[in-house]
């Protein structure tokens, strides 16, 4: 029972990676890329996103629980699965454990940025604007904080796309885990250039 339990988890946690939080993931990306077009175009986005029907009740069930979920057992995983770094030295292997410590520096990113926009817009201390992340992101230290963990959040939603096709069976053979392997590095690229890009936009208006 306790290995068919393990089993289940693990398979729920890497598509609770996915869908919904990866999708999320995307979605906030992309709002937040409107920066780039200048503060008008960003609040509008977000506003739309805030004006959402049953917003509540999304972001509860579509985006905290299943949160909540992936970050506890991600975190379990991260402590007790044990890699074969120090003695074999291969690709996969890395990846492995860069999974786990992005996972560790994703949470507590994720924890912080939650705490400073939408808990602080929820309790009247902050607005959900433009000038919001222009504050945040103008103070060097935060500027990095964000930088490395954009980075971390991507490389961890992209390597975990891998290993979701791998435990659902998506991709069996050598081959298409290979192919999933360039895959997966090109949406990493992509989606880091699309965070850090705004990211820049916040901090330097450029």
């Amino acid at each position: 029972m306790a290995g068919t339990r393990g089993y289940v988890n693990r398979r729920l946690h890497s598509l609770l990676g996915v869908v919904p939080i990866g999708i999320f993931l995307l979605v906030h990306l992309t709002v937040n890329y409107f920066a780039i077009r200048g503060p008008e175009s960003f609040n509008s986005a977000s506003e739309f996103m805030e004006s959402l029907p049953y917003l509540f009740i999304m972001e509860v069930f579509v985006i905290y629980l299943p949160l909540l979920f992936h970050a506890i057992y991600g975190v379990y995983i991260a402590f007790t699965a044990k890699s074969n770094l120090s003695n074999f030295g291969y690709f996969r292997n890395w990846m492995f454990m860069i999974q786990r410590v992005t996972g560790i520096i994703t949470l507590i990113f994720i924890a912080w940025h939650v705490w400073e926009t939408r808990i602080a817009i929820t309790f009247g201390w902050a607005e959900l604007n433009y000038q919001l992340m222009e504050d945040i992101l103008t103070e060097p230290f935060f500027f990095w904080f964000y930088i490395v963990g954009v980075i971390s959040t991507t490389f961890h939603f992209a390597n975990g796309l891998w290993s979701f096709f791998v435990s659902w069976g998506i991709t069996v053979s050598p081959r298409s885990q290979l192919i999933m392997t360039y895959a997966s590095i090109i949406v990493f690229v992509a989606i880091s250039y699309v965070g850090v890009r705004t990211l820049i936009q916040f901090a330097f208006g450029m």
